[in-house]
């Protein structure tokens, strides 16, 4: 207890309520969602053969697969209906890479927004210390960024491939004995796909929210710090040649008005002096 009062006492937990790391909380989140909506599926269909001859006939055949979704390697057994025998079917498809990319991706994530929330609570003096931090941390968003658009959408496309090689109209085709047309084959029900639409939906939200953070971290780094110094060098710059003009133009309008001033003292001056002989020559 003693060390984590110390850790708390320690944290600054205020960095939270700044987009900063509001969104690396959010990004945690949502890549824990990711993951788990994709890497614990499993899913299963199921269809039916119904044979000329009843008691070969098999009307519910379960179909079981789940992640990594490497299709090539589920198989089923179906009745040929020709005999007492049954033959073992593969599904097509090998979906397992773009499905392990997008789960990598968002593991990685997880992990990286957790460091990255710790750091900022607690080693705030450390992030910011010869402006290191913030550039890696800008260079990771930008990068995160840049592959959860990519494996999302390679995902988006791989689920769609999922879809249909597991759809069992599809799957229909693959059995030998449906392709006899006195045998009937039909599909029972097939996957639900609910939990794997949702992690495509958290992989373009986490999209989002990595790429809306870029700014909050690029204002962070000594780039943009730099840029506002020279922003403000150029602004007060521009307020001390406009002080100047000010200074100049008063300058010049006060030495205008002195001239006025004085033409307007000496002008008693002349008149005095004109008139003082005129009344002297009276006097005489």
């Amino acid at each position: 207890m003693d060390t984590a009062d110390q850790l708390a006492s320690a944290g600054t937990f205020h960095v939270l309520k700044l987009p900063l790391g509001f969104i690396r909380v959010l990004e945690w989140l949502f890549a824990i969602f990711a993951f788990a909506t994709c890497g614990g599926y499993s899913g299963q269909l199921r269809v039916s053969v119904d044979c000329m001859e009843k008691a070969r006939s098999n009307l519910s055949i379960g179909i079981d697969f789940a992640y990594p979704f490497r299709l090539h390697q589920v198989s089923f057994e179906a009745p040929l209906c020709e005999g007492i025998r049954n033959e073992r079917v593969f599904l097509i498809g090998d979906f397992s890479s773009s499905a392990e990319f997008f789960v990598t991706i968002a593991v990685f994530a997880f992990l990286y927004s957790l460091v990255a929330t710790i750091v900022y609570i607690f080693f705030q003096n450390m992030y910011r210390e010869n402006n290191r931090g913030p550039l890696i941390d800008f260079v990771v968003t930008v990068v995160f960024s840049f592959m959860w658009l990519v494996s999302s959408s390679a995902w988006t496309k791989a689920l769609s491939d999922v879809k249909t090689a597991t759809d069992p109209d599809e799957v229909q085709f693959l059995i030998s004995a449906c392709k006899v047309q006195s045998n009937k084959c039909g599909s029972v029900h097939g996957p639900r796909w609910s939990g794997l639409n949702t992690s495509v939906v958290f992989g373009f939200l986490n999209f989002v929210l990595w790429a809306g953070n870029i700014w909050f971290v690029f204002k962070e780094t000594g780039w943009h710090k730099g840029a506002l110094r020279l922003a403000d060098g150029a602004s007060e710059k521009k307020a001390d040649t406009f002080n100047q003009q000010q200074t100049y133009n008063q300058g010049s309008f006060d030495q205008s008005g002195s001239y006025n001033t004085q033409g307007n003292y000496d002008q008693p001056s002349e008149y005095s002096q004109v008139g003082g002989p005129t009344s002297f020559s009276n006097q005489m």
